[in-house]
């Protein structure tokens, strides 16, 4: 049985899962996430650490036969600097992190974002490596020089289990590596003025690499010296595979605390003219990537509302469901993040607003409002990722079945929703499987989905809906820049 563990901004989850693909066993345990003054927002590593080896040794105790594998995920971006031991040189700085915004500005006017983005088809935003790295080299420079590997999230876990010193490609994708040849491109590096800083970026490993646990990591874990364990993909495409995406053209909404939405490409080929935002993802399957539009907020616009009305989550699907399609004229813009937005477009300044209030609007207009402005997001990130095929969904989101019924009226198709948790634990137990030569059946997993179907009443209230809210969006862009 392999263990599955993905290592989310907020929580770290393991599932076991059988030789058919199947969880038998579970545990989570809460990530600390420190937001500081001035949009930071860090990470300890030795506290997530810990969560991983909580979550591990629970999932092996309930357990009857031995564990055969460990495949790691988990969240991508903002920099983990490490030294050669794995020990942090300084705190995690995170994704959501906003205190490069100025600099992406700049970086924006100046056209190095373009520049970065025509060469390896990857945009930047404030809590993108590169960024993160530049302002820390300017105004921390200490941090960097002790580092010996600035990474992330999953291969500085990888690091303190193994030893290793290394990163999935994936990772390293965003926003240095030219997808076709999964290198480094050396002008995208001097485009951010980071040459002098190349040495701490590690050369990815070659697809489904295998690792295995030394001492320390078995120590922690309370597994086997030696136990194979694999790292990477990150949580995107690791939930792309877990969901079943295999099609050119699919794929996955992940309404997560972020909003992800991808599609799968059998070509490296992208309009280096296009809006420099985005992701272009390698996979662990040579010529497949993942087109991705990661937008800032998802459900963290739901944790926001609820806190702002000190209502329960569980409260969201009656409120949804006491407000009719248009949210009583209500409308919002969802660019909640103190760092802005970055996909389908890359902008620090953006914020959230509502409009059409009244002393008649009601708490569910809001909330309907919200989740219609998300649901939006996820069209615009859609039609810029090239969604043709079969649309897969998970993450909180997609536990309201009303939201889920938003976003597909709103997408007007089908949404495919896993039946078995864990869905970017299974994607890398997948590529543990694949990479151990012992691949698990998929289409038994895929026969517990369930399809969330279109309401044709709705389609044509939503697709004016849309047309309004890219007019807002314009409109809103235009007084960001004031």
């Amino acid at each position: 049985m392999i263990i599955g563990v993905d290592i989310g901004t907020s929580l770290t989850k393991a599932v076991v899962f059988d030789k058919a693909g199947m969880s038998v066993a579970s545990a989570c345990a809460t990530s600390e996430v420190h937001h500081l003054p001035g949009g930071l927002v860090e990470q300890d590593l030795d506290q997530v650490i810990g969560t991983v080896a909580t979550v591990v040794r629970e999932v092996a105790a309930k357990l009857d036969g031995p564990v055969t594998a460990l495949a790691l995920t988990g969240q991508g971006d903002g920099l983990w600097l490490r030294d050669e031991s794995g020990q942090a040189v300084r705190p995690a700085i995170s994704w959501l992190d906003g205190r490069a915004n100025s600099l992406l500005a700049e970086w924006q006017a100046a056209g190095v974002t373009r520049e970065v983005f025509r060469r390896t088809a990857s945009g930047m935003f404030p809590g993108s490596a590169a960024a993160i790295m530049s302002f820390l080299d300017t105004h921390e420079p200490e941090s960097l020089d002790r580092a010996a590997v600035a990474g992330y999230c999953v291969d500085a876990v990888l690091q303190r289990l193994t030893g290793e010193i290394t990163v999935d490609a994936s990772d390293a994708s965003l926003p240095f590596l030219d997808p076709a040849t999964r290198r480094y491109d050396e002008d995208a590096i001097a485009a951010v003025g980071l040459s002098h800083r190349r040495s701490l970026l590690v050369e990815p490993a070659a697809p489904k690499t295998v690792f295995r646990l030394d001492e320390r990591g078995a120590g922690l874990l309370g597994l086997p010296v030696g136990l194979p364990v694999t790292a990477g993909p990150f949580d995107l495409p690791a939930s792309a595979i877990g969901a079943g995406v295999r099609r050119a053209g699919d794929g996955i909404l992940t309404a997560g605390t972020t909003l992800a939405c991808q599609v799968l490409t059998d070509s490296a080929v992208f309009d280096p003219e296009g809006e420099p935002a985005g992701m272009f993802l390698c996979t662990p399957e040579e010529g497949e990537f993942l087109r991705a539009m990661p937008a800032m907020v998802g459900t963290a616009g739901i944790d926001w509302v609820c806190r702002l009305f000190g209502i329960a989550v569980e409260e969201i699907g009656s409120l949804l469901d006491a407000s009719a399609p248009g949210a009583g004229g209500v409308r919002a813009l969802p660019f909640l993040s103190a760092s802005g937005e970055r996909a389908p477009f890359v902008d620090a300044a953006a914020r959230a607003q509502f409009s059409g209030l009244s002393l008649e609007s009601e708490r569910g207009d809001i909330v309907r409002a919200l989740c219609e402005s998300i649901a939006y997001a996820a069209k615009h990130c859609f039609d810029a990722a090239g969604l043709t095929g079969t649309l897969y969904a998970c993450g909180g989101g997609v536990r309201s079945l009303e939201w889920t019924r938003i976003f597909a009226d709103v997408l007007g198709r089908p949404i495919v929703i896993p039946g078995d948790p864990g869905v970017g634990a299974r994607g890398a137990v997948i590529v543990a499987a694949d990479a151990l030569g012992e691949p698990v059946d998929r289409e038994l997993w895929a026969e517990s989905a369930r399809v969330v179907e279109v309401r044709p009443e709705n389609v044509g209230f939503y697709e004016q809906g849309y047309a309004d809210y890219q007019a807002s969006l314009a409109a809103a862009r235009g007084l960001w820049r004031l």
